[in-house]
């Protein structure tokens, strides 16, 4: 977790902070040296603006969010293919939230549906600004991993992060973007894993439906920096 303060509760239980300091960490994106093929890396080169883009606007435009070190990036998701080199851009968000009576009254899959209702849609925006990453053949897909705190772990016990990680297929991202997906079509074409802690609960179920949250919502007193702007 990054050096926050908590100011405001919101639906579902989110907490809502304020920065600490006024740009975004560059460690947040994956340096090229750190990938294992040329295809990776030549994605990494010429995307290079359009993933520091995406770390800038979640940071300053959705501040309740955290990305981890070294979560954008262009990786490989390990349940496909292993011979394959497919490359899927990934983003990888901890959502800073607090215990919700009404949130963790809800079973892992309706936890994980409303998660990825919430969330994966509207990162799929972000991470497609650049409309050429929607087009390229070299992207095979995109990776939308969304943490948060497990909000039924029994009092004195260690804290765990429940997790989903949604892999789509460029082409239905594609459909999704041009509306000839509904976000129930996307959540019915991805594939979506789950976690409690590190033990794996294998592929979800998942229903979905819009939440326009991210897009509309906005914390009480917070400011932009300068020449910053949202959209």
């Amino acid at each position: 977790m990054s050096v926050r303060l908590l100011t405001a509760a919101l639906a579902l239980g989110l907490g809502v902070v304020g920065r600490a300091v006024a740009a975004p960490p560059d460690d947040r994106i994956l340096s090229v040296d750190q990938y294992t093929s040329e295809k990776a890396r030549t994605l990494a080169r010429k995307y290079a603006p359009a993933l520091r883009d995406l770390n800038a606007g979640i940071y300053h435009c959705l501040p309740w969010l955290e990305v981890p070190k070294e979560s954008i990036g262009f990786f490989r998701p390990k349940h496909l293919v292993p011979s394959k080199d497919d490359r899927y851009l990934s983003l990888r968000i901890y959502v800073d939230q607090e215990t919700s009576p009404q949130f963790a009254s809800l079973k892992m899959d309706g936890r994980a549906a409303a998660m990825f209702s919430r969330y994966v849609g509207p990162m799929l925006r972000r991470m497609t600004q650049r409309a050429e990453l929607i087009t390229d053949p070299m992207v095979d897909g995109f990776t939308v991993i969304v943490h948060w705190l497990k909000p039924t772990i029994e009092a004195g016990a260690q804290p765990v992060n429940e997790t989903i990680a949604a892999f789509i297929e460029r082409s239905v991202v594609a459909d999704y973007l041009a509306g000839r997906a509904r976000a129930s079509d996307l959540a019915s074409r991805a594939t979506v894993l789950g976690f409690d802690g590190k033990t794996a609960l294998g592929r979800l179920s998942v229903s979905g439906w819009e939440d326009d949250f991210v897009k509309t919502f906005q914390i009480a007193n917070y400011r932009l920096e300068p020449g910053v702007t949202c959209r």
